[in-house]
């Protein structure tokens, strides 16, 4: 049996930089592996980009504005259901209508939204506003708008990591804009290693953690945000109030699949003050930094 050798292919999607590095016996079996992987990330945001006139997301959303009734496919419904399952868990916090807020909140003005912008976007949010149920969805408030951006990047990790083991890749590593799922060790029984980055300096890890399964993801007051009389105001916005959360600067959580950790660590900036409680409750090994740089957690010893 030929020695296999590592792979790594670059790539560009849902907004960010991505990659897929593992073992192959060839180069050639190594590009087809890889070009399945591909095209189902690539599929995923053609299917759910907000940015696409024929993605599932934007006739969702076309339907709304009419308070109109849709059944969606399998796997919209599936997705569905997990936003409903982290909106319950987060108590309303992890709400995949608050995007639309983002019409009040532009990072790059340095200007903060007058309230009444606000309070005409609210009556819009709120997923307890709309009725899931058996595979319909309906708009009784019509005009609301889902948007799956914190769930749908983790779930096409979960998505490719499943590909590659069908194929037969029994090591390697998925990068989709910061999110990281791990199939098994590498072939020698060692870790991959995994950098957090430092909230304050993004561009450099603060920690190098070592995995040998499962997914590691990343959110902090970092990703958008803009400073305003002293005052740091980042994207992550209460959907019940439109204003962004008192929050820790990172949460980092390990857990398997990937869009468990995406959502544990959104929900974990939302609750703010009460993020590292929910996080102690919740049991995953994670890593969260709060403003004054203090570290919390046992994500480094997973």
């Amino acid at each position: 049996m030929p020695q296999r050798s590592r792979y790594h292919f670059r790539f560009k999607a849902m907004g960010g930089p991505c990659s897929i590095q593992f073992y192959a016996d060839s180069e050639n079996e190594a590009s087809l592996h890889a070009k399945c992987a591909m095209d189902e990330v690539y599929r995923l945001e053609k299917k759910y980009s907000r940015y696409r006139d024929d993605s599932v997301i934007s006739q969702i959303n076309r339907v709304s504005l009419e308070g109109g009734v849709l059944k969606v496919d399998e796997e919209t419904a599936g997705l569905l259901n997990y936003a409903h399952a982290a909106w319950q868990e987060s108590e309303g916090l992890f709400d995949v209508t608050s995007g639309i807020l983002r019409q009040a909140w532009d990072f790059k003005s340095g200007q903060l939204p007058l309230q009444q912008e606000l309070d005409s976007l609210l009556p819009r949010v709120g997923w307890h506003k709309l009725s899931w149920k058996e595979g319909m969805l309906s708009f009784p408030v019509a005009g609301i708008e889902l948007d799956f951006g914190g769930i749908v990047k983790e779930y096409a990790c979960d998505r490719v990591k499943g590909i590659c083991i069908e194929r037969g890749i029994q090591y390697g590593l998925i990068e989709l804009g910061g999110d990281i799922s791990i199939i098994g060790p590498q072939p020698d029984g060692t870790p991959w290693h995994v950098g957090i980055r430092a909230p304050r300096s993004p561009g450099q890890p603060i920690a190098m953690v070592p995995l040998l399964s499962g997914s590691l993801a990343s959110s902090g007051d970092y990703e958008r945000f803009m400073y305003i009389d002293g005052v740091r105001y980042s994207h992550l916005l209460n959907p019940k109030t439109g204003w962004p959360v008192e929050s820790l600067a990172s949460v980092t959580v390990i857990a398997d699949p990937c869009v468990v950790a995406g959502s544990a660590t959104t929900i974990a900036m939302l609750k703010g003050h009460e993020g590292l409680a929910w996080l102690e409750a919740l049991g995953l090994p994670y890593l969260a930094i709060d403003r004054d740089g203090q570290h919390y957690g046992d994500a480094l010893s997973s």
